[in-house]
């Protein structure tokens, strides 16, 4: 059992380093830098999501972490037992889960709001037309809304999941 505790504990851990982390830079420096660089950010943003396995890695880390967190809670609960998930500690794991699961859910829609950009972007060929100006406003406006959701979920989730075991 020890064993499968330090596996869950490394995959947990790990995943929401690089989970959590690919999400501060790209939400506080990343994508504010690619929509201030105009053409070269479109450029940019084309060859990341087209080109290399930054959303696979993401995804796959996201899952680890939200797989591994929540057999580590079953594990930690004893099988969701009551008693435990309402100690400090399991309602402060499981409201950090809840919001590991927004963050999880806002992932998906940012990676494909991601895909349509990287998509559209490959597609422009000097400045872009008024029909693709509009489409990368809206999908710009759902980066923006869904970034910040994201972020601050899984921002919340890591202060939780840091604090629970001293409740």
């Amino acid at each position: 059992m020890i064993v499968l505790l330090i596996v869950l504990r490394i995959l947990h851990v790990l995943g929401g380093v690089f989970w959590v982390g690919a999400a501060l830079a790209m939400n506080l420096f990343i994508n504010p830098s690619l929509r201030a660089t105009a053409e070269s950010g479109q450029k940019v943003t084309a060859h990341l999501i087209t080109q290399t396995k930054f959303a696979l890695a993401l995804i796959v880390s996201s899952a680890a972490t939200v797989l591994a967190g929540t057999w580590l809670y079953w594990i930690d609960s004893n099988g969701f037992a009551y008693g435990w998930m309402n100690t400090a500690t399991g309602i402060t794991f499981g409201v950090g889960g809840l919001f590991a699961f927004v963050g999880w859910g806002t992932g998906f829609v940012l990676s494909s709001t991601g895909k349509a950009m990287g998509q559209l972007a490959g597609q422009i060929r000097g400045a872009p037309t008024p029909d693709q100006q509009a489409q990368l406003a809206v999908l710009g406006r759902r980066q923006v809304n869904f970034s910040t959701i994201n972020l601050a979920s899984l921002t919340i989730a890591t202060v939780l999941m840091a604090v629970a075991r001293f409740l």
